[in-house]
């Protein structure tokens, strides 16, 4: 049920759904970077993944603080007071609130904000469109046509990210940008930056040009950003036809193949957790 890692990988249509895919993220990134960042790293990703799927389970009512908590030692995702700190900034910047009229105030339990429900069903028609230009499936559709599917599938989704070994441990230059701030998109920003007529060179020329324009579009410290970029062309995986930062950034095949195979792990949890929902 639901296309394998495997299938996906090997689908010739996949490197041009993937770059669209990178271009939907980068520009709902550009929609709204502060509500993007609370992706901005493979942990928060992970938290927030977990506290949306605490949240659908609780059938409305909202989660608590502390099974949160508890849930993140489980994991092994962050320190508690990482965990605290995460839900504490969601609450301050309205991406979650105290629910109202909660029996047990003393609890005070905790519900995302129509923004960040509105976030996680664009994320997943953005991953389901994917799915979709491979076999030309209707899931996107289906999503926008059903109410409550994504309150269905996220907690099937986030379960699996968070026991996936390939999720939790990416290889090489992908784990240099997991945890960077906004490092996702970095990787996104590269990839849909990429022109198909190039994509089987060795060194793959992107319409990134420049650095310090970079660091300031993800809202990043330059010095960061660079000592991860360096990181990621002493691999071999990037690199510039000119001059460092000053020119034409390259991405080497082995690394578009690498975000390309991650894509495809990510992809295929998603739509196994579609078809359990769907039957299809």
């Amino acid at each position: 049920m639901g296309l394998t890692t495997d299938e996906i990988a090997a689908h010739p249509a996949l490197p041009a759904c993937i770059r669209r895919q990178s271009a939907a993220l980068v520009q709902a990134f550009e929609a709204n970077p502060r509500l993007a960042s609370v992706f901005a790293t493979q942990q928060r990703w992970l938290m927030a993944h977990l506290a949306l799927a605490l949240y659908f389970r609780s059938h409305d009512k909202g989660f608590k603080i502390t099974e949160f908590l508890d849930l993140i030692d489980r994991h092994e995702v962050a320190s508690r007071n990482t965990a605290d700190t995460f839900v504490k900034e969601m609450l301050k910047y309205n991406f979650a609130r105290i629910v109202r009229g909660a029996n047990d105030r003393r609890a005070r339990p905790i519900e995302p904000t129509e923004a960040s429900l509105k976030e996680i069903q664009d994320w997943l028609v953005v991953h389901f469109a994917t799915l979709d230009g491979l076999d030309g499936g209707r899931r996107a559709q289906t999503c926008h046509e059903t109410p409550g599917l994504t309150t269905v599938i996220q907690p099937l989704i986030a379960d699996a990210l968070l026991s996936s070994p390939k999720v939790r441990e990416p290889e090489k230059t992908f784990s240099l940008f997991t945890w960077l701030n906004n490092g996702g998109i970095v990787m996104d920003r590269i990839i849909a930056g990429i022109d198909e007529a190039d994509a089987g060179s060795e060194r793959i020329p992107t319409t990134i040009t420049s650095v310090k324009e970079m660091a300031a579009w993800l809202h990043l410290s330059r010095s960061h950003l660079v000592r991860k970029l360096r990181d990621a062309e002493a691999l071999g995986s990037i690199g510039w036809q000119g001059k460092r930062g000053q020119s034409v950034m390259w991405v080497s095949q082995g690394f578009r193949l690498e975000y390309t195979m991650a894509q495809a792990v990510k992809l295929a949890i998603i739509d196994q957790a579609y078809g359990l929902v769907t039957g299809v």
